[in-house]
């Protein structure tokens, strides 16, 4: 005989049964992600990254934002004057000028960058003021130095001796001819290589981090190509090319010829394959093969990569050539250095 009493008694007890495994399932779930994340982390392009993770790691292993810690991490190669393709010490542009760019991403979506700003250390921080105190997301140019030096920023001249012969001797035959991968080439920081100035190319840090809180932020700086016509921006500077962070997603930044990335808006298109369920290296990956699908022959002599980072603290990266690196750091393993995977 059906009993309604003891039937509601029942079903009140089984509807708490599945509420408390619901919670245990969600708890597990919960503890099971932390573990599986290492957070904090930071990554960033080439074997100069080393040095820039360790100073963004000071941030982030005393609990300090992501930020933070990039900005304070790409402080190290803009202002060695042995790395010329970032900051201080720069290779020029054709007319002998050290013109930089950089950008800054945060948590919320919020940005800013300079491009073609001069007699500037440290671009970066001039990115994060226009951020921070300004309405706008760029400026350029004289603008950018008026609001440099408006917030405080010291004018000085960024183009050192070495660079300045590197620049002269390319003077001799002016010959435009960036090569692969010289940036690796170029920067030894115990005993720096001179190659002839023809030889001199560029390239960028582009740094992504993840806080003890597991919100991300990303930057990236460079002194761009060298002996570029004046005035030239590549993707560095510009939000969705050199660098995006989408803080329910991931992040991405780029590297090589920045011309490429900008016509393919790299590094936003990185991140939403990863909101679309690629992970990492495959989002980087598809990125790649769309420059090569749509420029076959112009991608056989050049370089681009990406590095890309999710929100469960995975990442990677992938290059149409060989000899892209990066790296990484986290509680684990503070100089990292990772080959990453190409095309050819």
């Amino acid at each position: 005989m059906f009993n309604r009493r003891k039937f509601l008694k029942a079903s009140a007890l089984s509807a708490g049964l599945i509420a408390i495994d619901k919670s245990s399932m969600a708890d597990a779930l919960q503890a099971s992600t932390k573990k599986a994340a290492s957070f904090p982390i930071v990554i960033s392009t080439w074997d100069f990254g080393i040095a820039a993770n360790a100073d963004a790691w000071k941030v982030l292993s005393k609990g300090g934002k992501a930020l933070d810690a990039v900005e304070q991490g790409v402080w190290v190669p803009e202002a060695d004057e042995n790395n010329q393709s970032v900051g201080y010490g720069g290779l020029p542009d054709r007319d002998g000028k050290v013109t930089l760019d950089a950008c800054i991403m945060d948590e919320n979506g919020n940005c800013g960058a300079v491009l073609a700003l001069e007699h500037i250390k440290h671009p970066i921080s001039v990115a994060r003021k226009v951020m921070e105190k300004t309405p706008h997301v760029m400026l350029a140019g004289d603008g950018a130095l008026q609001f440099a030096l408006e917030q405080g920023f010291k004018k000085e001249n960024l183009l050192t001796p070495s660079s300045e012969a590197a620049w002269k001797e390319w003077l001799k035959t002016a010959k435009y001819e960036p090569v692969i991968n010289i940036e690796n080439k170029l920067y030894d920081k115990a005993a720096p290589q001179k190659l002839p100035g023809n030889q001199y190319n560029h390239d960028t840090i582009g740094m992504l981090a993840i806080d003890a809180k597991g919100n991300i932020s990303g930057a990236c700086t460079t002194s761009g190509m060298a002996y570029k016509l004046h005035g030239r921006i590549g993707d560095s500077p510009i939000i969705g090319a050199g660098l995006y962070v989408d803080n329910e997603v991931g992040g991405a930044t780029s590297t090589g010829v920045g011309e490429e990335v900008v016509r393919n808006v790299g590094s936003f298109l990185v991140v939403e394959l990863m909101r679309q369920g690629y992970a990492p290296e495959a989002a980087c990956k598809e990125a790649v093969m769309r420059i090569i699908k749509k420029k076959p022959e112009t991608a056989k002599n050049i370089q681009v990569g990406f590095l890309a980072i999710n929100k469960k603290g995975e990442y990677g990266a992938y290059a149409i050539q060989q000899g892209f690196s990066y790296a990484v750091c986290n509680a684990e393993k503070q100089d990292l250095l990772i080959k990453g995977k190409s095309y050819y």
